[in-house]
Parts: structure tokens; C-alpha cells; sequence
């Protein structure tokens, strides 16, 4: 990884942090090796696909930060599941607030939405058990919930079969999740995401934060989030801290306890960061840890027994390694008492932190003759992409790519073993809804390939907002083009090549 990306500073002072920013110090003033944070942060850049964020938190302090170009620090990024820890904590909100109790029923919200003869299971659904996963439905019967349907969910959700007695079964559950975020508009008359930000993301200084809703205006709370790499750090500090942020009780310490405890079981692997337990949407992990965790790596690791947090955003399906990384590099640096000065390890730290970038296509340095395809076009018949035409040209030091779709033509400017970035409309592949509205805007994205082959040009775009990275392979002949794209880390269904036809001239 030798791309540019955002340089890690340190603050050596001991003046007080600006409010709302968080500390910032060397891993040895808060009891760590820097040569175990380099090892760790080397290990996530070679051994990990795609991650796009971390921050690694001490005692309250950063002692190291990185972004993987083209992801910058500033940038939101797409929660995924970790979303759902959010939704938790505003039903903490809520109940400390008198709103209502982790044992009323589900069906006491929503009365003009519950069947006529409702199951005895049904009747029997808590909040709990919401919370926990253990609903009592199968995996079957979730899967003929939609969120795309404009009719009102809750009605969908409390009409769904319940085959188990309620809290006796664990199976993860998004739509339960939205259910939260329904119940705390219900009782407070606010959405979700309005409901937190004087309460929770305020105090955090999480200031750009957006929540995908429903047709009827409500936060989808299971997914659909999307906060910066350290916004999910200062979440997971303040959850590490007891719900105590600036000497303010943001949330309440019992409520700490019971959202991170165990209170169902996933299953009896005490070797699987899968099978620790779940709490009230948190997950448990080993060595005491507990995460809010989300689809590619999207990750606020807490572990009380170190004092730490580690955040990351990613795009990757490597989540497991990302986990035996924390415990089998990081953990093992870190001492009760501040360590001796380092300055070469420091040194090598913030070396490793500012040259990080995700993989970029290595150019083949035998391939000539690539400009007999620039300045020239072709077409596609019906697809699954809903691509039309693709048309190639030069512009400097960079190719552009006009890909025509059913929304026009989406003009990407890739970068010759370097990021460019832009915005854009086009969606490669069945993404389109988990991107999120672009307001009329486009997708932040960039894109940077490399000739790897005389009739061969690859390129990886990335949709900077979100964990989505697309690696696009053009493969030229006097008779077509072979259009290839694949989206890392399982985030998106794998879609056979097409097959392009020349555009006469």
C-alpha cells in the first residue's frame, strides 16, 4: 500500500483536549507498544481486504489512526448492522426516560396493526425480546418481510408467523430491529435519528450522521446508519465508560450492563466471536469484549479488560481475522502503566499510518498497443446491469470510462496508479438501495486501474460513503468487449460478464 492517505498526528501536549475532540497521545503514554500497534495496523493493511478506517483508542486516547486511500477521515461511512446498537441505546433513551419498559408487549404500541385473533406467541413478544434476537420467528418467515414495501411495516412485522415461544430462540432478526426504532418514534413522536441527536449524537460531537427511513418516515434502525470511522470510536468509548461522557451520564450504567451482557445464546463455540452471546443488539465477544457489529467490517470492539476501543469500517468478509488481529497482535502490547519513550517504533507507526491505501490494479509494463481501443465504443443488449454503451478515452494522465445506463451516461475519471475522486450516478450491480439516496448529487466515490494487459484495462471504483468497492476488468477484442465486475467481500451478488459489440464509427 503506497498511495497517500490521512496522516496520524499526535498530540504530545498535555493541554486539555478541545471539547468535543478526542485526546490524542503516543501508544506508550497509555501503556502500549507501538511496535504491536505497527505489527497490527501492517497486518490489517497485507492480511485484510479492503478495510477503509480505523481508530484504536487507550484510556480514552487516540494512539492511532489511519484511513486506507481513497477514505478520508471526514467521510461517513454506511453502518450496516452496527446500526443496530444505535437503535438499542435509543430504547435505553426511552426507557430512562419513562417512555416504557424492556417488558411491555410489542402489540401494546401498535393496536391498529395487530391481526384480528393474534397468536398466543404473538401476545406473548416483549420489548426484551426485541432487543435480544429471540422473537420466537424462523428464518423462513423473515424472509417475506420487505423494506421496500410502501405499505406500514409494523403491520407486516406483527403479521408474521411466530413459531417459538419468545425468548427461547436466537435468530438474528433486522426486522425486529426496525421494530425499535418504530416503537421509539410511537412513544416519543420523534424518528429515531431525531430522537438521539440532542441526547446521544450531540454530546458524542457526532455532528454528520444520516439514517435511511421507511416510506412512512420511520429510521430503519436494523441498517441504513452512517457516521464516521470516529463517531463509531466515541460510541464505543462512551458504552466502555458506563454511558458517561465529560462527566455527563449520557446513559444510564445499568442499562450499560444489561445491552452488553449476555442475554441470549448464539451458540457454544468458545472459539467463535459468533457463538459469545448476544445482548440488546450488541454482540459478545471473547475476553470479556463485546462489539457493535455490522455487515464488512463495520466494527466499535470494547474491551473493558484492556480499557480499549477499536473502530474500523471496512468492506471486507475477513471480519474473524480482523478480530484474531486485535487479540493475537494489539492485546498482547498493552500494560497496566504508561511505557518508556519509543521513537523509532513511534516513528514507524505513523510511517505505516500514512501510507495506506486499499489495492489498486498493478499495470503490466509489457503492455503496448492498449491505445487502439481508446476513442472507441460499444453496446450492450439487455443485461442484468442495465448497462447500454461503454465508451473509452484518454484525458491526460487519465482514462475516462462513459458508462450509459437507463439514468444516462456516468462519466468516471480513474486515475493512473492513483485515486481520483468524483461523484456519480451509476450503481454497479443490485446495490442501488443499499447506497442510499444521493439527493440529485452522486455517490462520492474515485476510481484509479491500470493497463494489465495490451487489450486488458482494470480499474476499482469505490463508493467512498459506503464499504462498496466495484473492481471493473475490460477485456478488448476486433470483435467485443468482455465487461467483468466484481464487488468484494460478498457485499453484492456476483454477475455474469457481459458481452459488448462494437459501435461502428
Amino acid at each position: 500500500a503506497t498511495a497517500c492517505a490521512f496522516l496520524a498526528v499526535w498530540v504530545l501536549t498535555s493541554q486539555a483536549a478541545v471539547p468535543a475532540e478526542l485526546p490524542r497521545s503516543t501508544p506508550e503514554q497509555q501503556g502500549i507498544d507501538s511496535a504491536a500497534v505497527a505489527d497490527f495496523v501492517e497486518a490489517l493493511d497485507t492480511e485484510i481486504e479492503d478495510v477503509h478506517g480505523l481508530m484504536v483508542l487507550r484510556h480514552g486516547h487516540v494512539v492511532a489512526e489511519g484511513w486506507w486511500a481513497p477514505y478520508q477521515p471526514e467521510f461517513i461511512h454506511t453502518l450496516f448492522s452496527l446500526s443496530k446498537s444505535f437503535a438499542s441505546t435509543g430504547i435505553g433513551l426511552a426507557i430512562a426516560e419513562g417512555h416504557l419498559s424492556v417488558h411491555d408487549q410489542v402489540i401494546s404500541f401498535f393496536p391498529d396493526a395487530v391481526p384480528e385473533e393474534p397468536t398466543w406467541q404473538l401476545e406473548a413478544m416483549r420489548v426484551r425480546d426485541l432487543l435480544s434476537m429471540s422473537t420466537g420467528h424462523i428464518g423462513e418467515d423473515l424472509r417475506a418481510f420487505s423494506f421496500d414495501s410502501d405499505s406500514p411495516l409494523p403491520e407486516a412485522f406483527l403479521n408474521l408467523p411466530v413459531a417459538h415461544k419468545p425468548g427461547t430462540h436466537f435468530n438474528y432478526n433486522t426486522p425486529a430491529s426496525y421494530m425499535l426504532s418504530a416503537i421509539v418514534q410511537k412513544v416519543t413522536g420523534e424518528n429515531l435519528l431525531d430522537y438521539l441527536r440532542p441526547r446521544l449524537l450531540d454530546p458524542l460531537g457526532i455532528e454528520e450522521a444520516t439514517w435511511s427511513t421507511d416510506s412512512q418516515g420511520i429510521a430503519l434502525g436494523g441498517f441504513g446508519l452512517s457516521i464516521t470511522t470516529e463517531s463509531i470510536a466515541r460510541f464505543g468509548q462512551l458504552y466502555l465508560q458506563q454511558g458517561q461522557w465529560e462527566g455527563e451520564q449520557l446513559l444510564s450504567a445499568e442499562w450499560v450492563e444489561q445491552a452488553t451482557s449476555r442475554q441470549t445464546s448464539n451458540g457454544s463455540n468458545p472459539d467463535s466471536p459468533w457463538d459469545q452471546g448476544y445482548g440488546y443488539q450488541f454482540w459478545r465477544n471473547r475476553h470479556g469484549a463485546y462489539r457493535a457489529s455490522g455487515l464488512g467490517g463495520q466494527l466499535a470492539l470494547v474491551m473493558p479488560e484492556q480499557n480499549a476501543v477499536v473502530a474500523t469500517t471496512s468492506g471486507t468478509s475477513q471480519v474473524a481475522d480482523i478480530f484474531d488481529l486485535v487479540w493475537d497482535r494489539l492485546a498482547p502490547g498493552m500494560q497496566d502503566e504508561p511505557l518508556d519513550d519509543n521513537p523509532a517504533e513511534v516513528e514507524r507507526l505513523r510511517e505505516r499510518l500514512s501510507n495506506l491505501s486499499i489495492s489498486m490494479p498493478a499495470g503490466d509494463p509489457a503492455a503496448d498497443g492498449y491505445q487502439d481501443w481508446l476513442g472507441r465504443s460499444w453496446q450492450f443488449g439487455q443485461n442484468d446491469l442495465d448497462i447500454n454503451a461503454l465508451a473509452l478515452r484518454s484525458q491526460g494522465e487519465e482514462i475516462i470510462v462513459v458508462i450509459t445506463t437507463l439514468t444516462g451516461a456516468h462519466e468516471i475519471a480513474i486515475g493512473n496508479g492513483a485515486w481520483v475522486p468524483g461523484r456519480t450516478g451509476l450503481i454497479p450491480g443490485a446495490i442501488g438501495a443499499l447506497l442510499g439516496d444521493d439527493q440529485g448529487h452522486g455517490h462520492r466515490m474515485a476510481a484509479a486501474g491500470a493497463w494489465t494487459g495490451a487489450d486488458e484495462f482494470t480499474f476499482r471504483l469505490a463508493y467512498t460513503e459506503t464499504p462498496r468497492v466495484a473492481t471493473i476488468r475490460l477485456q478488448f477484442s476486433e470483435t467485443g468487449l468482455a465487461l467483468d465486475i466484481d464487488q468484494t467481500g460478498g457485499l453484492a451478488p456476483r454477475v455474469a460478464p457481459l458481452t459488448g459489440t462494437p459501435v461502428s464509427e
